[in-house]
């Protein structure tokens, strides 16, 4: 039986050949997770999961098929090859399906200076159980605070290996420490929660439980007792924890899957501002110990760092080798994909232009207006840009913090509103995507 993740992907690669692949990838995933909840002090739930699990894609001409599985002994493997290029003969031809060129495979692959995996020992059972207990009696001290709904700690390692008939072969080991705790304020209808959960590659690099459970429930008493905001036009400040989200609906816009299904508002936008002159928005999948950097993606492309948006003006898509291909374009190196899927486009690390000033400075700047901490469902058009969300967070009048709202409605046109938006200085370093609390003028608020 194969017994490194190395192994099992050339043992794969192997038998797609035998049963009449002409080309295939193969992937490994090996992985151990750890996840610690208690209650009133008390261990609530305790799961442990280890498994190894490989996926193989087949290609005979224009034609691809995926099968995945979780045994990994030499008869699976041999069946699963069977049926995907039995699959792959009966599937439609795609004349963007086919491995990457030997020449556009990454070679010096250099995980190790990106510093995935933590090497300090997986943590005890009971030190997991301690940090949670610790962030849940934090919370509990904080005056105001009825009951904590749940306070957690978890620990993840997971290795991959990824090789191709083209040559490649590659892999590295990612590892993730988080802690977590929501609290609750008030009694029956007049409840409120909040939450704080940080997680960090390396366990040294995570804050302490008491900074983790003081920051939860701080933010649950801030919340109490909420009105609905004023019906109108007003400018609208996102909190860095909801920021993310404009910038995630851009990044949606110029993934090559929308813009090849003419499925963006922004398809035709390339060379044109879609942010403010100056702000620009940076791929940098090589930040060290970050969670969404990579040596390689899932095609074997090397990773670079890359300007999506340079001084406001879209510069670049992101793609993998198939929506290129689609557009006559070469790859961005953005492939991602699961055991059972082909390759698919996403963005990984990605850092905004900060501004100059800090969130309480346009809290001062913007008057009157609302000041989103939590958004709830959305309505937004992908192809048009309109743009609807829920949301609660602070009425600001005089340019200072009022009191919390809830149940209103934020609507605006996407391309408009990223065109507007004005950085502050607070994005959090530790995060894949690097986004400041972002202020928007003129956006329309349905409340009372």
């Amino acid at each position: 039986m194969p017994d490194t993740l190395e192994t099992l992907t050339q043992a794969l690669l192997d038998a797609a050949r035998k049963a009449g692949a002409e080309a295939a990838d193969a992937m490994a995933v090996e992985e151990a997770s750890l996840a610690i909840d208690v209650r009133g002090g008390r261990l609530e739930q305790a799961e442990r999961a280890e498994s190894t699990e490989i996926g193989l894609r087949v290609m005979i001409g224009r034609r691809q098929a995926c099968v995945s599985a979780s045994d990994t002994r030499p008869a699976t493997l041999a069946e699963m090859a069977e049926r995907a290029v039995a699959m792959a003969r009966e599937a439609p031809e795609d004349p963007t399906v086919g491995l990457a060129d030997p020449g556009q495979l990454a070679r010096a692959l250099d995980a190790a200076a990106l510093e995935l995996a933590d090497p300090a020992p997986e943590p005890d059972p009971a030190a997991l159980e301690e940090d949670a207990r610790r962030a849940e009696a934090a919370a509990r001290a904080v005056p105001g605070i009825t009951q904590i709904e749940s306070a957690g700690a978890g620990y993840d390692r997971q290795r991959l290996h990824l090789a191709a008939t083209n040559g490649f072969s590659g892999g590295y080991a990612r590892t993730s420490r988080g802690t977590s705790c929501v609290a609750i304020c008030g009694e029956g209808t007049g409840m409120e929660r909040d939450w704080c959960s940080e997680s960090r590659v390396f366990q040294a690099d995570l804050p302490s439980p008491e900074e983790i459970g003081r920051i939860a429930a701080e933010r649950t008493v801030a919340r109490a007792n909420p009105r609905r905001p004023k019906t109108g036009a007003y400018p609208v400040l996102y909190d860095e924890r909801v920021a993310v989200s404009l910038i995630g609906h851009l990044l949606s816009a110029i993934n090559g899957t929308a813009i090849v299904r003419g499925a963006s508002w922004a398809r035709d936008l390339m060379g044109q501002a879609v942010l403010p002159d100056g702000v620009s928005l940076i791929a940098e999948p090589h930040r060290p110990r970050i969670a969404g950097s990579r040596p390689f993606d899932a095609e074997g492309l090397p990773t670079a760092r890359r300007a999506l948006v340079e001084e406001g003006v879209l510069r670049g898509w992101v793609l993998d080798l198939a929506t290129a291909r689609k557009l006559g374009l070469e790859s961005t190196a953005n492939a991602t994909r699961g055991l059972s899927a082909p390759p698919s486009p996403s963005a990984g690390n990605v850092t905004l232009s900060p501004g100059t000033r800090s969130r309480d400075d346009l809290i001062a700047e913007m008057g009157t207006g609302l000041l989103v901490t939590s958004m709830i469902g959305s309505t937004i058009n992908p192809t048009t840009g309109d743009y609807s969300r829920g949301a609660s967070g602070f009425w600001v009048e005089n340019g200072q913090i009022a009191y919390p709202v809830n149940e209103c409605t934020i609507a605006g046109s996407l391309p408009e509103m990223l065109r507007r938006i004005v950085p502050a200085n607070d994005a959090q370093e530790h995060k894949a995507r690097r986004v400041p609390s972002l202020l928007v003028e003129g956006l329309t608020l349905a409340g009372e």
